[in-house]
């Protein structure tokens, strides 16, 4: 398989507290990783530096080989935008736009026409469940219904990467497995690489390679 993303020795402060110590992490394109941790492990904190919107104190992360440093904040946005995808515990939905508007957006901001960009919307919300909701706003919408909404949104543009932060950790058990199960499914048949970060040794187990994060410091899990 071929390498997208990759860090090294990355370390990342808040003040003078080390949140992320000397991480290393490599994915690969297609690839389901899931980095686990307690609250204030750093899982979060090396998500976001993964994704591009933290910028590590020492270490590189790059993607296809292009280090994230060596790029403005101009490229850097640009790269967010249309590379990667992002899914997040409260799907961060738009709650003036509609179903298909929200999941649209990730087109329309990379310029696409708004017919098109709705069709391919459409298209995905559809393989999600969620056709006969186009037209709804997010408010009208359940917990689960929302969150496929997130991940069609993160999905649409087809991207390299998905960064999901706690993805169904504001579901109940049955909605989280159901939406968990959709969203890897379709990025896998899109070969869209995931990292996934979450508490929960049941979601971590979808994963394809999982990962432990303690006081800062990432270690790959051994499979059973």
């Amino acid at each position: 398989m071929h390498e997208i993303l990759r860090a090294e020795g990355v370390d990342l402060f808040y003040g003078t507290q080390k949140a992320v110590s000397d991480v290393n992490f490599c994915l690969m394109r297609g690839e389901v990783a899931a980095i686990m941790g307690s609250s204030g492990s750093g899982k979060s904190s090396l998500l976001y530096s993964l994704a591009g919107v933290l910028a590590p104190k020492r270490g590189t992360v790059s993607l296809d080989g292009i280090a994230f440093s060596t790029l403005t904040d101009e490229e850097l946005s640009t790269l967010r935008r249309e590379r990667f995808g992002f899914v997040f515990q409260y799907g961060e939905l738009l709650p003036e736009l509609t179903v298909e508007e929200n999941t649209a957006l990730p087109l329309r901001l990379a310029g696409r026409r708004r017919a098109p960009a709705h069709t391919a919307a459409g298209e995905v919300l559809g393989r999600l469940g969620m056709t006969e909701y186009l037209h709804r706003r997010t408010s009208q919408l359940s917990g689960g219904q929302s969150q496929r909404v997130a991940v069609a949104r993160a999905l649409v543009h087809e991207p390299d990467v998905v960064f999901a932060d706690e993805p169904t950790g504001a579901l109940d058990s049955v909605n989280a497995s159901a939406v968990l199960k959709e969203f890897l499914r379709l990025a896998r048949d899109q070969n869209t690489a995931v990292v996934i970060v979450t508490h929960d040794a049941s979601v971590a187990a979808h994963a394809d390679t999982q990962y432990r994060m303690t006081d800062g410091v990432l270690t790959r899990q051994e499979a059973a």
